[in-house]
């Protein structure tokens, strides 16, 4: 979780302790996500930037990999980082995604948010983060959310601040996009013998 306001530990994206990295196999949930390997790739909500991270290694020296966050300390560790790697695709990006993304209009291809939306639930600003959002994909670019299922794990954000696929769907075809994909199966195992997360993917319409 990321683009914290007080409502979550001060780093952004902790949760009760555990860094998303973890619990979140990044490599597998950026393999879901079909890609070419040459696109324009967005980690919002990017905390420590592990998942940005592994998109580089996944994808294509051509690629172009946004890690952002509202949180200063994680993109200046995350400068350092790649300026001590030497890797010159992956750029940190310092925004508050329901404000404004320092990106232009039609930018990216592809968004990804790890455990980032139930917080714009909880501060009650979904369709701003929707709008800036689709400002910056691309026509026929594509959103990808991963989140908690609506159930009550013991763990991660209060159950009223989880939202099921279905809700989640009807907020995104408000705003023009549509689901093309949808996976259950993403996540830890919990007890109750299913995983914590689900993936929903939408396309954003012309």
């Amino acid at each position: 979780m990321s683009n914290n306001t007080g409502l979550y530990p001060s780093n952004g994206h902790r949760i009760q302790g555990r860094s998303s990295e973890s619990f979140i196999d990044a490599r597998d949930i950026i393999s879901r996500l079909d890609l070419d390997g040459n696109e324009v790739f967005m980690d919002a909500g990017c905390g420590d930037g592990h998942v940005a991270m592994e998109a580089h290694e996944i994808m294509d020296d051509e690629a172009t990999i946004y890690a952002l966050d509202i949180y200063e300390p994680s993109i200046t560790d995350l400068k350092k980082d790649i300026k001590e790697k030497g890797i010159t695709n992956v750029i940190p990006v310092q925004s508050d995604i329901a404000g404004f993304i320092v990106l232009g209009d039609d930018t990216v291809d592809i968004c990804l948010l790890i455990n980032v939306f139930h917080g714009f639930i909880a501060r009650k600003n979904t369709d701003e983060a929707i709008t800036e959002l689709k400002r910056v994909i691309k026509p026929d670019g594509k959103i990808a959310v991963m989140d908690y299922k609506k159930m009550d794990t013991g763990y991660g954000p209060p159950f009223k601040f989880k939202i099921a696929p279905d809700d989640l769907e009807k907020m995104f075809i408000e705003h023009g996009f549509e689901m093309v994909q949808l996976d259950n199966e993403v996540g830890e195992d919990l007890e109750v013998g299913c995983k914590s997360h689900y993936l929903a993917i939408f396309e954003k319409s012309k």
